[in-house]
């Protein structure tokens, strides 16, 4: 069975996310242990609460390392939520910025829209050849809880050479949703709090750790 860990650094949904993906069809640990997050098919990296808090946490736990080690290796790790955000340069939250993993190009910072935080239902725009997304409509709804978000996406060629497969959604303006890239693969929203559209998106990830 495929072998999946949830990093556990002290912030994110993490039960959440662990049942989730058990019911995806995989073998879950909950861990802070390197050699654990090193050697799973798959790593999962949670986050909720304030960028600076997450990056932090994360770097507390080497967890820093062990996403920059699987990557150069190929090995796949799905960022949720904050644990999206971190993979951005920098993240800004009332004036208070922070470095982030620097996997991507770009800030995260505030949404500009009427009513904040974004919480709740939201339809995405994939692109054609999503493998996140595949088998789902276009008016699927996904469960979103946050206020800062990427709003611009720079980088124009990925892990593998070719252009990262960016999903987008709205709420006041236009932001980073979901993004393919290679081994690295993440979503602002919640798979693990959306349903069967959530699992859906979990069993495709799934699909591309063999």
């Amino acid at each position: 069975m495929t072998r999946v860990v949830i990093l556990d650094y002290g912030s994110g949904n993490l039960r959440s996310a662990e049942r989730a993906v058990l019911r995806a069809g995989a073998d879950v640990e909950v861990t802070s242990d390197p050699h654990a997050a090193l050697n799973a098919d798959g790593l999962v990296v949670p986050g909720v609460g304030a960028f600076s808090a997450c990056i932090a946490g994360l770097r507390d736990v080497g967890g820093d390392k062990i996403v920059g080690k699987r990557l150069a290796g190929g090995r796949p790790v799905l960022g949720i939520c904050v644990g999206m955000q971190i993979l951005f340069e920098r993240g800004v939250e009332h004036g208070d910025e922070a470095d982030g993993l620097g996997e991507w190009p770009g800030v995260v910072d505030g949404l500009h829209a009427d009513v904040l935080p974004h919480m709740g239902w939201n339809i995405v725009r994939t692109p054609e050849d999503s493998v996140l997304f595949a088998g789902l409509d276009a008016d699927t709804r996904f469960y979103f809880v946050h206020s800062y978000a990427a709003r611009n996406w720079e980088l124009e060629s990925g892990l593998t050479g070719q252009a990262p497969k960016v999903t987008w959604a709205h709420h006041g303006e236009d932001f980073v949703a979901a993004v393919e890239n290679g081994a690295l693969c993440a979503t602002q929203f919640h798979p693990e709090k959306s349903g069967d559209a959530g699992a859906q998106v979990l069993r495709n990830w799934l699909g591309t750790l063999s």
